[in-house]
């Protein structure tokens, strides 16, 4: 199931960064631009060109709330006589010796950063124009020489393909695998080579292609046809900037072991993606996409759900309710659609039910109970939950432990209080509601007998005074 508006909350809510740190960024700016303007820095600068997940309008939240980032290249004409790393150590010099940007400055390979605190950084870097013919751009590695770059021409690239896969659907798309790469940190591909390679598959002549409806369709075909790319070259293929040949990518892939992982999880999302565009009840696609994104997919959608679900649970439990504990036997089917957790807190204390005797100690110990369904006179079993919906058949074996988890030391003795509930039980007058002591292996064994919700409890009671120190949440067995 596609769940539109869900991704669509998914985005608003989770993947896009906000509008106020935008707000904040765009804010930042223009003084940074006046800054370098009005400077010494020899350099005449041009223009300001965003570059990166800014200009492309695909930058994310970052997933650990930390700080984001923003790419601005200064635009410059050449200087004569200087290297490549002239250009960023001296913007490097000019902000450091500056006293409003002197504590937020680091100098870097191709860029100058600066750090505002807790929130975002903004690379700033050198770009020199014209050095080799009219028109070239040249950004300045300081390790190394001058680098032949097209950004303005990489941005229009991307734009186009946005507009071919309509809808925005393509800047949704390349957040969304942005997203499912820093959260599940299960591969590593910077986003320029990401980027580039979802952009890849998508053709001119696909405008308003059904395979591009909407958001989660939009996934489900470049996640696919990534997967089919990357299962013809089992070792890492040429990715060309699409607007200046002479760039290759690939090495961004990282190291033969990363690339084959990369292919291996593209290919592994691929099918889970597919199983989540296909599933076909709401619940089950939500899980589905939650198996991809991880549980902030649908979210607020599950909680409305399971807490309509628990209104209208409790609802019907009400309707189901004898005050004798003679509960109708649709009791059971209601525990079964909706869980134990629909309720009430009184049905745990049936008027039948018998109270302790014992003195009790100040603060009652919570007692942690296990249960395994078990043949009869058989001495293993299957570990069951309060709550699983059983068979009559066969029987439960009960067993309490002390608040570390250990067996119950012998200075101690666990009494069960049995208490049955529903029509059959109580016609029967089987409702029971006593303490009965263990019976099976350091355990109480019950067999289960009648369809309806019933309640194991321990007791645990020191055995030097006959002082009650210990009692267990009720255990609800359920029989269909």
């Amino acid at each position: 199931m596609k769940l539109v508006s869900l991704f669509d909350d998914f985005l608003m809510e989770t993947v896009n960064l906000n509008k106020t740190r935008i707000d904040l960024l765009e804010a930042s700016i223009p003084a940074l631009k006046s800054f370098v303007r009005e400077s010494d820095w020899k350099p005449k600068v041009r223009t300001f060109v965003e570059q990166g997940s800014w200009a492309h309008e695909t930058i994310i939240r970052p997933v650990d709330g930390g700080e984001f980032d923003a790419d601005l290249l200064v635009m410059v004409d050449p200087v004569d006589g200087w290297t490549a790393a002239e250009y960023v150590e001296s913007l490097g010099r000019v902000f450091s010796g500056s006293k409003t940007y002197e504590d937020k400055t680091k100098t870097w390979d191709y860029c100058v950063t600066i750090t505002y605190a807790g929130d975002r950084k903004i690379d700033l870097a050198p770009c020199v124009v014209g050095r080799l013919w009219e028109g070239s751009t040249e950004v300045c590695n300081r390790k190394g020489s001058f680098e032949l770059t097209a950004p303005i021409e990489y941005t229009e690239w991307m734009k186009e393909r946005n507009a071919y896969s309509g809808n925005n659907s393509f800047r949704k798309v390349t957040r969304l695998v942005k997203y499912l790469r820093d959260v599940k940190e299960t591969f590593t591909c910077p986003s320029v080579l990401l980027t580039t390679l979802l952009g890849n598959e998508i053709e001119w002549f696909e405008k308003d292609n059904d395979e591009f409806a909407d958001v989660p369709t939009t996934l489900k075909t470049l996640m696919g046809r990534l997967d089919n790319r990357l299962r013809m070259h089992p070792t890492r293929p040429s990715v060309t900037n699409p607007k200046l040949p002479s760039e290759d990518f690939s090495p961004l892939f990282g190291s033969d072991e990363q690339y084959a992982n990369f292919r291996a999880v593209i290919a592994r999302y691929r099918k889970w993606i597919d199983e989540a565009h296909a599933a076909e009840g709401r619940q089950e696609s939500i899980a589905a996409w939650q198996k991809v994104f991880g549980e902030e997919f649908g979210k607020a959608s599950v909680i409305k759900l399971a807490a309509d679900a628990a209104a209208d649970g409790l609802a019907k439990v009400r309707g189901l309710l004898s005050s004798t504990a003679a509960h109708l036997n649709k009791l059971v089917d209601v525990v079964k659609n909706y869980g134990i957790s629909v309720l009430p807190l009184d049905f745990s204390r049936p008027p039948h039910i018998r109270l302790p005797t014992w003195r009790q100690a100040p603060n009652l110990a919570t007692v942690p109970v296990t249960a395994e369904w078990r043949e009869r006179r058989a001495s293993t079993g299957r570990a069951i939950r309060a709550g699983d919906i059983l068979r009559p058949q066969g029987g439960l074996h009960f067993k309490a432990f002390d608040t570390d988890g250990r067996p119950m030391p012998p200075d101690f003795e666990v009494q069960w209080r049995i208490t049955n509930t529903g029509a059959v039980a109580m016609a029967k007058g089987a409702g029971r509601g006593g303490f009965y002591p263990e019976n099976s292996s350091h355990g109480r064994w019950e067999t289960l007998d009648f369809r309806g919700v019933h309640l194991a409890e321990a007791f645990v009671v020191r055995r030097s005074d006959d002082v009650l120190v210990g009692v267990s949440k009720p255990f609800y067995v359920v029989i269909e």
